[in-house]
């Protein structure tokens, strides 16, 4: 399928509006001369937001409305726990709504001056943002769309067309979509985007990546499990799925994701994405958030905690759990010397930080033991502000199929908060980086402005000939999500751990959607669910400490 436009000297007709969810109100039309280069065609950019999906009514949402429910529900408690929380990012912050929800106390401890964890973002002199990564929401993300729903901000969310769209490599400053039609269910919808795009992949190709899918189709839940112990690279060719599909299709993907290749990552986490969005609608539809996460985002769940009664600060390092005689968690101790206690403790960092923190005592233990494989993988996300409006991209996610870079996006097109109608605001992700982390910013910065100079051809050129960067924003995240390589599944932890009163939530424990926004969030919900399902026992050993207490000289 082709995906040009017809024009020649082209009208970009940029409609953006900033009421609430509706459809885009204004409209700025900017006429530009476009290059004519033969095989090329120009792109139209059309900014406009779509409405929000119908997600509410599928099985995944309800689902997650129940779980949600739940708490709200839940008999008040005669004592409510107050539940210590180490991390605020999306897991910390998830486990804390809802434990406050079931009418618990929680307090929230973060150990940097910013909410968010993995979606933080910061202002710079100038007052523009710069984010810890490029956050799609999807409307196979059941968890999250409820939590926006009861926070009342569905309307922060910015849906957009529902299209994949890949550059051409092969084809400098070119694109090749997938297009998902709205008149049909899944998943014939998502059948139909790959039959129509004849430019990625030939038909035979088609036909032995559908024949190869079959017995994931037809296995289920259980069959995706147990593919964790291969890669990408491994499944495809055991399924007999020429290298091609791989290189043209899944080398993005993957990256995307996980932020590593395919012959590194677990299939387990391919077939989960691509079940949700083959089973769902909507599953691969794609909404930017309409601003900053910490404001948009974060500080509602802030506010709705501190509405019923919890407690959230900055600024606030764990440096040691300290423990009972028995091996249970005493308090914790904060870098500012302040000792909190509480009737529950739950550790919503990353993996990493957790295994730093581990008491000598605990670190045998098989639960805590098996941490030892989940490593967080190193991920670079840029910003970089250009002199000029770049015509050749789509108020879209796009994969950007480079070797260095993962995906990228115009925020200056996508994102109301960071509109701007002259300038272009990229951010990428720059990934794998592994051997990029320890390298300087103006070394990254150029390797990706090389990059570039391929997806954008006729106006970005490496040594800034072209456009001209204005200015930019490297952020360095030598730990992100868990690097989801085959035979992780087992090491997953559940959120309550062996030992009493402590619990753990984070997108690296046990959940069905892997390292994510959703899995996090899914992953708070369920610490608090189990820390609810304990409070008994959990009451009961608050009494025990006040007793021992009372009867201390």
């Amino acid at each position: 399928m082709s995906l040009c436009f017809s024009v020649s000297e082209s009208a970009f007709n940029l409609r953006y509006g900033f009421r609430d969810s509706e459809p885009m109100g204004q409209s700025l039309k900017i006429r530009v001369k476009t290059g004519t280069r033969k095989g090329f065609c120009p792109s139209k950019v059309v900014c406009v937001d779509y409405p929000r999906p119908d997600i509410d009514n599928t099985s995944n949402f309800l689902e997650a409305a129940y779980l949600s429910s739940s708490f709200r529900t839940s008999p008040r408690p005669s004592k409510p726990l107050k539940v210590v929380i180490a991390g605020a990012g999306l897991a910390g912050l998830s486990t804390a709504k809802y434990l406050a929800d079931a009418g618990h106390k929680p307090l929230l401890l973060e150990a940097r001056d910013v909410l968010g964890g993995k979606v933080a973002a910061w202002k710079d002199g100038d007052g523009n943002w710069y984010e810890t990564g490029l956050h799609i929401f999807f409307g196979a993300y059941p968890n999250i769309q409820n939590l926006f729903g009861e926070l009342g901000i569905n309307d922060r969310l910015q849906w957009k067309e529902h299209s994949m769209i890949f550059a051409m490599p092969n084809k400098p400053g070119e694109f090749s979509r997938f297009d998902f039609p709205e008149v049909l269910p899944a998943p014939l919808n998502g059948i139909l985007a790959i039959l129509r795009n004849n430019e990625m992949l030939t038909w035979p190709e088609k036909v032995k990546f559908a024949v190869g899918l079959l017995p994931a189709i037809i296995g289920g839940q259980a069959y995706v499990e147990a593919q964790d112990g291969l890669t990408v690279q491994e499944w495809m060719r055991k399924q007999g799925v020429p290298d091609r599909v791989t290189t043209e299709v899944f080398i993005a993907m993957s990256k995307a994701l996980n932020f590593i290749n395919p012959d590194e990552l677990s299939m387990q986490c391919i077939l989960i994405a691509l079940n949700r969005f083959l089973q769902e609608k909507h599953g691969s539809k794609m909404a930017f958030l309409d601003g900053n996460p910490p404001e948009r985002l974060c500080l509602p769940i802030v506010e709705h905690i501190q509405s019923l009664g919890g407690e959230v600060r900055l600024n606030s390092r764990v440096q040691k759990i300290e423990l009972n005689d028995d091996g249970t968690v005493k308090n914790f101790l904060l870098t500012n010397g302040n000792v909190v206690d509480g009737d529950a403790y739950v550790f919503a960092t990353p993996v990493d930080i957790l295994k730093l923190q581990l008491p000598e005592n605990w670190k045998e233990m098989a639960y805590f033991k098996r941490l030892e494989k989940l490593v967080g993988v190193p991920v670079i996300n840029i910003h970089i502000w250009f002199d000029r409006k770049l015509k050749n991209t789509y108020d879209h996610l796009l994969f950007s199929r480079s070797s260095l870079l993962s995906v990228y996006a115009d925020m200056s097109l996508t994102c109301k908060e960071y509109y701007n109608p002259n300038q272009s605001m990229l951010e990428l992700v720059f990934a794998p980086a592994e051997e990029w982390i320890s390298c300087s910013d103006s070394e990254i910065i150029d390797a990706t402005m090389k990059e570039l100079a391929k997806l954008f051809p006729d106006e970005i050129s490496a040594d800034q000939s072209k456009a001209k960067i204005v200015k930019y924003h490297v952020v360095k995240t030598p730990r992100s999500v868990y690097k989801t390589i085959p035979n992780c599944e087992p090491c997953r932890p559940l959120q309550r751990s062996p030992v009493e009163g402590f619990y753990l939530a984070g997108d690296y424990t046990k959940q069905k959607y892997l390292a994510s926004m959703e899995g996090a969030v899914l992953s708070g919900k369920l610490c608090a669910q189990a820390i609810v399902q304990d409070y008994v026992l959990l009451a009961a050993r608050g009494k025990g400490r006040l007793a021992e207490a009372s009867m201390c000289p």
